[in-house]
């Protein structure tokens, strides 16, 4: 499949890094490639390690990024972003200048009907990001007693009808699994009351997001990656992370808030080195995107870019 893909923020995220052409940078979310491309443009004799866990997203960047692969300036690594700290240090990598994160599932993914992302099309439950590993969501909704269906529709999806929609599923899925997409859909439908059936936006959505986070851990992988990031960033270092959704800015900026909040007694002249905080944020509130790009790519209206700069080792 060719990944046709919109690359949201892509001059905010890679701009906000300050580049230098020599540095040493990973794209730990490669994706369609698009902040990859960017960002290999201003290097010169610097180099980038590019993330993707999605063995299509390699397939294509190998075509996309043909010119830097044959010049030896990136090098693919088809991994989990939650082992970037030991997949760098196998190539000898021990710090970096900079980091990007593009989180959750590239549009690439949804627009593939067979991965089983979107509640919108017919496919069978999957939404693996990679297809090698074992849990699907088939596993998820037919498997998983009721009160681990609740807790993550409650933690993932942030669902207020999580116990009559995880009764539903228990229902249903004794008579024969639920095997499709639309099949879950039509479940959770019938889980709601009328009010919510006609409210704006799917009413499977803030399920199947649920689900999808569970399948990928996306949120554990997320944490334990960003966490290493900011222990291989050099001083001075970036790191910049979009998300899509409030469980992912919440997790970012509370492991931001964290590194960059010290206590400092009142009355001293200046902040001496050791009690200045690891990290600094360089911009206070979500960056979103511009009234033309809002116009010219839907996926971009959910995000929000969060940048902050490393000032000491841990």
């Amino acid at each position: 499949m060719e990944f046709k893909h919109e690359t949201v923020l892509l001059h905010e995220t890679v701009d906000m890094l300050n580049v230098k052409p020599d540095g040493i940078y990973v794209d730990a979310t490669m994706g369609g490639a698009g902040h990859s491309k960017y960002l290999l443009d201003k290097l010169t004799t610097g180099h980038l390690y590019a993330f993707d866990q999605d063995q299509v997203a390699h397939d294509n960047a190998k075509i996309k990024l043909k010119k830097y692969i044959e010049q030896g300036s990136v090098t693919l690594i088809k991994d989990n972003f939650r082992n970037i700290k030991s997949a760098l240090s196998d190539l000898g990598i021990e710090k970096i200048d900079g980091i990007l994160y593009d989180l959750g599932v590239s549009s690439p993914q949804f627009d593939d009907v067979g991965r089983g992302f979107s509640y919108r099309n017919e496919a069978k439950l999957d939404m693996r990001m990679d297809q090698s590993s074992d849990l699907t969501a088939f596993e998820v909704v037919n498997k998983y007693q009721y009160s681990d269906l609740v807790r993550i529709f409650y933690r993932y999806g942030e669902e207020k009808y999580s116990k009559q929609i995880a009764r539903k599923i228990e229902s249903a899925r004794k008579i024969e699994p639920i095997e499709t997409t639309t099949q879950l859909s039509e479940v959770i439908k019938s889980a709601l009351p009328q009010k919510e059936l006609k409210k704006k936006g799917h009413p499977a959505k803030r399920i199947f997001q649920s689900i999808r986070i569970e399948v990928n851990d996306e949120l554990g992988a997320a944490e334990d990656s960003i966490e290493q990031a900011i222990d291989l960033l050099n001083i001075d270092g970036r790191i910049s992370v979009i998300t899509f959704h409030s469980l992912e800015d919440r997790l970012t900026k509370n492991i931001f808030k964290e590194y960059s909040t010290v206590d400092v007694p009142r009355g001293l002249p200046f902040i001496p080195d050791e009690l200045k905080p690891i990290l600094e944020l360089v911009n206070r509130k979500p960056i979103l995107a511009s009234p033309e790009e809002l116009e010219n790519n839907n996926r971009a209206h959910s995000a929000k870019l969060r940048v902050a700069q490393k000032l000491k080792e841990k």
